[in-house]
């Protein structure tokens, strides 16, 4: 088979016209393109709950970070009141 005759049998066949596929492929196309929206669309959404989450989790690092500080305190007192209890028994 000559290059003319692969040429002229691959032109002949219906669904590889290039009337047939052109709007075939915008088609591909258009639905790729919906499918991309909706993913942007679910992203956009999914970016602003992130974006509360993360100010809620920097509060709770906040809150925790004065409990942290106030059981430090709390663990000092008891411990320089033990100091001051053993000093007294010993002395």
């Amino acid at each position: 088979m000559n290059r003319q005759s692969q040429y002229s049998s691959f032109q002949s066949r219906p669904s590889m016209e290039p009337t047939n596929v052109k709007p075939r492929q915008m088609s591909h196309l258009h639905s790729q393109l919906a499918q991309l929206q909706a993913n942007l669309s679910d992203l956009e959404s999914l970016v602003q709950v992130t974006a509360v989450q993360a100010e809620y989790m920097k509060r709770l690092g906040g809150l925790q970070g004065s409990l942290f500080m106030a059981a430090g305190r709390v663990f000092e007192r008891d411990a320089v009141g033990e100091d001051r209890n053993m000093s007294d028994v010993l002395e």
